[in-house]
């Protein structure tokens, strides 16, 4: 989040390490969620994993972990938006210390899921997969920012596969957002070439840490009628769900440009943003999958499961 051996051998040993780790007949506290909680788990200490050298967008860090993203996709069979996954944007970062820096080549991954009602309308589910790389020779691995949110879009897409969203639904897994939202940008920019009935947009970045055991969803500050929807969600919701962090006069403390869903809100697209507040290991290389409290995790991931249901029918049933 902005806010100021081989890689083949690792995923076999994280897939191995978390088998019968969390056990599948856990009931969920909602019965219309449903996602593999083994897969989302594994999901975070991979892309968590010191090859991936931080996941730094442009290296090849962010390739590895682009690969990895790309089998798990293909895996399930989610149809690519267009004729790839693969959508690449080039862009100069800011300057650092003055010093003009090189052109970046940054890689969105989109699939698409068409949905049962024909509402004409398309839900943009986002989160961003890269992080902040190597500094002064330390990994900054990221499993919250946001491993954890890229585990959130999987899930949800795992649980529309079976049991199909009303809208049309777009899964945007955006590069480089912790050079200046770069991807999400890109997507705005062409998203009347992408999608012309995009109408919604819920983006994660960083669900899996939180001492309190809150999750705070912003938005609604900016679009009052959602606010029964996510009273909704937060009375089924696991975990303490809150709203807040979406008001101007909060200065540092308002969100709405913090993450990928900037863009969208700029472009006139209402959104909800679902994350948790910065914690001690926010940007730090500490950041890693073994300080990660699984249980308020995986509650996390069932949150954004039933709040993105939620959206979805509440979205088909809106006029125009």
């Amino acid at each position: 989040m902005t806010r100021y051996r081989t890689l083949s051998l690792t995923i076999s040993f994280v897939l191995a390490a978390w088998a019968g780790r969390v056990s599948p007949d856990q009931a969920f506290a909602n019965d219309s969620v449903t996602f593999d909680r083994d897969a989302a788990l594994a999901t975070v200490q991979t892309l968590a994993a010191d090859e991936m050298n931080g996941r730094a967008a442009g290296t090849e860090g962010g390739a590895l972990a682009r690969a990895f993203l790309l089998r798990e996709i293909s895996k399930y069979g989610y149809s690519p938006v267009g004729p790839t996954y693969e959508h690449s944007f080039r862009f100069t970062p800011r300057r650092r210390n003055g010093e003009e820096l090189p052109e970046v080549i940054g890689t969105n991954l989109l699939f698409r899921m068409d949905g049962t009602g024909d509402t004409g309308k398309t839900i943009v589910i986002s989160a961003h997969y890269d992080h902040v790389g190597v500094r002064d020779g330390q990994i900054y691995n990221g499993a919250d920012d946001n491993a954890s949110g890229v585990a959130g879009v999987l899930a949800i897409a795992e649980n529309f596969k079976e049991t199909p969203p009303q809208n049309d639904v777009i899964f945007a897994l955006f590069d480089a957002e912790e050079m200046g939202l770069q991807g999400a940008r890109a997507f705005v920019r062409n998203m009347e070439m992408i999608d012309k009935n995009v109408a919604f947009n819920i983006n994660f970045d960083m669900l899996s840490r939180s001492d309190k055991n809150e999750l705070y969803v912003a938005g609604v500050f900016h679009r009052p009628e959602l606010k029964p929807i996510v009273e909704g969600v937060a009375d089924k919701a696991p975990v303490s769900l809150k709203m807040g962090h979406d008001d101007p006069a909060l200065g540092s403390g308002d969100w709405t440009f913090a993450s990928d869903q900037g863009p969208f809100h700029r472009a006139g697209v209402p959104f909800l943003y679902f994350g948790v507040e910065d914690h001690p290991h926010y940007h730090q290389p500490s950041d890693d999958f073994d300080t990660i409290p699984t249980d308020f995790f995986l509650r996390s991931l069932e949150t954004v499961v039933i709040a993105a249901i939620d959206i979805d029918r509440w979205l088909a049933g809106k006029a125009d």
